[in-house]
C-alpha cells in the first residue's frame, strides 16, 4: 500500500511506517482491525502530514503571536496520569484568514508531545469559562476531532468540556455525531463544580476551583514535564536558573504579585544541581549509608551510555520512617559519562545525588526517597539523562549541559510502580491485620478459658454449698 502510495505522502513517514510496528497497530485497534478501515484512515493521516508539514513544524514556523495568546498549551495532569491538553475556547476567535496556521499550531503541539511521550495519551479540556457563540468555530472544532479520530490514533484519553453554556448545546450535538461511536464515550460535560471527579485541584485554575498558579506567558514554551530536581536540603537554585531570570521579573515580589493578577508570569522552569565530586572512600561511605534500606531494581535497561535499573518502574518500600528505592547507573562507555535525575514532583522525592557523572566501566548508586507522610502517585514521573564527557571536570558541568547537543543526550524515563505500591501497601495491611486477628484469637481463648475456669469453680461451690447442707 505504502510503496503504491508513496508518492503521496513524506518520505520520512513512509520509513516510520515500515519500520514502526505498534503505529501500525494503533492504527488497526483504532479501526477494530479492519485492514481496510485502517489503510483508509493511515492514507488520510499521511496525506494530512505532507499537506501540513507536520515533520518540519518548529516553533518558528507558527506564528510568534499565537503562542502569546495562550488559548493552547500542554500543562498538567488527570487522576490517571494523562497530560491535559488545554483549550482556552474565550480566546478563539473564527478568522478564515489565519485559519490555516491555528491548524498548524495545534499540529506543532500535538506533534511536540509525540514525540516527548510516544504512546502516551492526551485528555484534552476545553475550558468554555465566559465563552459564547462568537468563540465557536465548527470547522476548527472539527479539525481537533480529526486530530484524535484520524491523524493520532489511540492518543485521546478523555475530552473533557468544562462550564459549557447552555446556548451551545446544539453545536457540541454535532461534535458528538463527528466523534463516532469508538470516541463517544471519551466526551465528558461537566460544570466547574464537578471537574475534580476527572482532574485534581493541584492541576486546575483557581477560577474552576483548582489550586494551581500556573499562568501561560511565552516565551519560553512551557514545559513542565520535568521541573525542579532536589537535593538533600531542597530545590537548589543552578547558574542556569539565575542567568535565566536575568531581565524577566522572577524576584518573589514580583511573582506573588503577578499570581494575584490576571498578568501571565513565567511558568516554572527546569534547573539542577550540581554536586561536586567527592573522593573514592568519602563517596563508598556515603554509598553505604544512603543506600541502606533502598529497594534494588531486578531490572535493567541497556542504553547506549547507560545500563539503567530499573528499566521500567521505580518501587519504593512500604516502611513507614522512609521509603526509599534504588537507581543504579552502569557506564558502558570508555569515556566519563554526565548524568542528572529530574522529578515532576521536587516537593515529594528526594534525589541523592541528582547530578555528577560517571567513569568509564562504573556504577553509581542513585537514591530516591519518598518525603514522610507522602504517597507515590502515577502522575509522578522521572527522567534519567545522560551524554558522554571528554575529559571533563566535574567543575564543568554546568557549562557542559549548556553546550552538550541535545541528539547525543541520551534519555531514559521510568515510571512510578504504582500497582505495585499498593500491592505492597495492602500486603502490610493485610499482615497487620493478620497479627491483630491473631492477637483477638488468642485472647479469645484466654477469655474461653477463663471462663471455663470460672464455670469449673461455680460448679464447685454449689456442690460445696449442697453437700454443707445435707442433715449429718
Amino acid at each position: 500500500f505504502l510503496q503504491d502510495s508513496a508518492d503521496k505522502y513524506d518520505s520520512r513517514d513512509v520509513e516510520r511506517f515500515h519500520k514502526d510496528d505498534v503505529l501500525v497497530e494503533s492504527y488497526l485497534a483504532w479501526r477494530l482491525y479492519v485492514v481496510d478501515d485502517a489503510l483508509k484512515m493511515i492514507d488520510e493521516s499521511l496525506q494530512w502530514r505532507k499537506e501540513f508539514g507536520v515533520n518540519d513544524l518548529t516553533e518558528s514556523t507558527v506564528p510568534t503571536w499565537m503562542f502569546e495568546t495562550g488559548a493552547v498549551f500542554l500543562h498538567g495532569y488527570d487522576k490517571e496520569g494523562n497530560k491535559l491538553f488545554w483549550f482556552k475556547v474565550k480566546l478563539h476567535v473564527k478568522d478564515a484568514k489565519v485559519a490555516l496556521d491555528k491548524k498548524k499550531y495545534v499540529a506543532f503541539w500535538l506533534e511536540r508531545y509525540a514525540k516527548k511521550e510516544p504512546g502516551m495519551p492526551l485528555t484534552v479540556v476545553f475550558d468554555m469559562t465566559e465563552s459564547g457563540i462568537s468563540n465557536i468555530d465548527m470547522d476548527f472544532v472539527k479539525y481537533i476531532v480529526n486530530c484524535f479520530k484520524v491523524y493520532y490514533p489511540k492518543f485521546l484519553s478523555k475530552m473533557v468540556i468544562v462550564d459549557m453554556p447552555w446556548i451551545m448545546n446544539a453545536a457540541w450535538k454535532i461534535v458528538r455525531s463527528w466523534l463516532g461511536p469508538e470516541a463517544i464515550n471519551k466526551l465528558k460535560f461537566v460544570p466547574r463544580s464537578e471537574v475534580q471527579a476527572f482532574i485534581d485541584a493541584e492541576y486546575l485554575p483557581p477560577h474552576l476551583g483548582g489550586t494551581d498558579p500556573f499562568r501561560y506567558s511565552y516565551p519560553p514554551l512551557p514545559d513542565d514535564d520535568f521541573q525542579t530536581p532536589i537535593c538533600d536540603n531542597g530545590p537548589i537554585v543552578s547558574e542556569d536558573e539565575t542567568e535565566s531570570k536575568e531581565g524577566d521579573m522572577e524576584s518573589k515580589d514580583a511573582l506573588e504579585s503577578s499570581f494575584s493578577s490576571d498578568v501571565a508570569v513565567k511558568p516554572k522552569k527546569v534547573n539542577f544541581l550540581e554536586d561536586s565530586l567527592k573522593s573514592e572512600d568519602n563517596d563508598k561511605a556515603d554509598t553505604s549509608t544512603r543506600t541502606k534500606g533502598a529497594r534494588k531494581p531486578v531490572t535493567t535497561f541497556k542504553g547506549l551510555l547507560l545500563d539503567v535499573s530499573p528499566a521500567e518502574e521505580l518501587s519504593f518500600g512500604s516502611g513507614e520512617t522512609e521509603k526509599k528505592c534504588l537507581i543504579i547507573l552502569n557506564n558502558v562507555t570508555k569515556n566519563q559519562v554526565a548524568f542528572k535525575v529530574r522529578t515532576t514532583a521536587p516537593e515529594k522525592y528526594r534525589v541523592k545525588p541528582s547530578s555528577s557523572c560517571c567513569e568509564p566501566g562504573a556504577s553509581v548508586d542513585i537514591v530516591v526517597s519518598l518525603h514522610g507522610g507522602c504517597q507515590v502517585s502515577p502522575q509522578d514521573r522521572f527522567l534519567v539523562m545522560a551524554a558522554e564527557m571528554d575529559n571533563v571536570g566535574s567543575q564543568e558541568l554546568t557549562q557542559f549541559w549548556k553546550e552538550v547537543p541535545k541528539s547525543k543526550v541520551m534519555e531514559h524515563r521510568p515510571v512510578i510502580g504504582f500497582l505495585s505500591h499498593q500491592l505492597m501497601r495492602m500486603m502490610v495491611c493485610n499482615s497487620r491485620l493478620e497479627q491483630k486477628l491473631n492477637t483477638c484469637l488468642w485472647t479469645q481463648k484466654v477469655l474461653t478459658g477463663l471462663v471455663l475456669v470460672l464455670m469449673v469453680l461455680n460448679l464447685l461451690c454449689l456442690y460445696q454449698l449442697g453437700t454443707s447442707q445435707q442433715p449429718s
